[in-house]
């Protein structure tokens, strides 16, 4: 008897956590499909190119690496 009860306790989490995974189904808000799409602003070209001239150019180029090795001084020659 102990044996049924923890297979189907097993079973029964199983189902669940599936159930859970594969969305719940019967949860949905009414009219789903019938929903407008969100009427965002729509982001203007000539501002957003404006944007990007405004950045000042960088006069080195950035290295993410550069604490990582060691300066280009410490390095030995060959």
């Amino acid at each position: 008897m102990r044996i049924l009860v923890i297979a189907a306790a097993v079973l029964a989490l199983t189902v669940a956590s599936a159930h859970a995974q594969m969305g719940g189904g019967g949860r949905r808000q009414p009219n789903e499909s019938s929903q407008k799409p969100d009427n965002k602003p729509k982001v203007d070209e000539k501002a957003y190119k404006a944007a990007l001239d405004r950045i000042p150019e960088s006069k080195e180029k950035y290295d993410p690496w550069s604490g990582a090795r060691p300066s280009e001084a410490a390095k030995k020659p060959k």
